[in-house]
């Protein structure tokens, strides 16, 4: 089994398309007999595509601080929940589980998960394919600030371009997940 490591709020966001984007994000990732692997909790844009995942037949692995579950925010229903002590072992255990990476709209925690992986593959630590949903445009500000990083010489082209972009869920699962 191939798992998906996914990024993504622990907020559903304001507009509704972030939530049924994830809903059919998680759908589809189980229609291709994937699982996904996330960060275990029963919240936001995480709680929803686990649900989706779930609700389809799909595995999925949650990894989860401990510090989180004892404020009641892990997912119950899940194949698997690990719990760790801090969110460098939770992201450490994620890049290990999974085949391939995405992030979804999120915050500054999505973020954080997501450039640890970019910045992983960078060093090659690993040569996992990632992705970004870029959903009504989320994630335009941040291409643009890394295309501004490619022209101003501080990043390298062949990372940018290491990096897949779609605005549908099908589009960027036939990028990161091939049936």
């Amino acid at each position: 089994m191939k798992y998906l490591g996914v990024f993504c709020g622990s907020s559903k966001g304001g507009p509704a398309i972030y939530a049924e984007t994830a809903r059919r994000f998680g759908a589809a990732l189980a229609g291709r007999g994937w699982g996904l692997v996330y960060g275990g909790g029963h919240i936001g844009l995480m709680g929803v595509l686990a649900d989706a995942v779930l609700q389809a037949g799909g595995p999925v692995i949650g990894v989860i601080p401990r510090s989180m579950v004892e404020r009641e925010l892990a997912h119950e229903g899940l194949t698997e929940l690990h719990i760790v002590e801090t969110m460098h072992q939770r992201k450490a255990l994620m890049a290990e589980r999974a085949a391939a990476f995405a992030a979804l709209p999120g915050g500054v925690g999505t973020a954080d998960e997501f450039f640890e992986i970019v910045t992983w593959r960078q060093l090659r630590l690993h040569a996992k394919p990632i992705g970004l949903l870029n959903v009504a445009g989320f994630f335009d500000p941040l291409l643009a600030w890394l295309d501004r990083t490619v022209a101003d010489g501080f990043l390298r082209m062949e990372h940018r371009r290491s990096l897949y972009v779609a605005e549908g869920p099908q589009q960027l699962l036939d990028l990161l997940c091939p049936c």
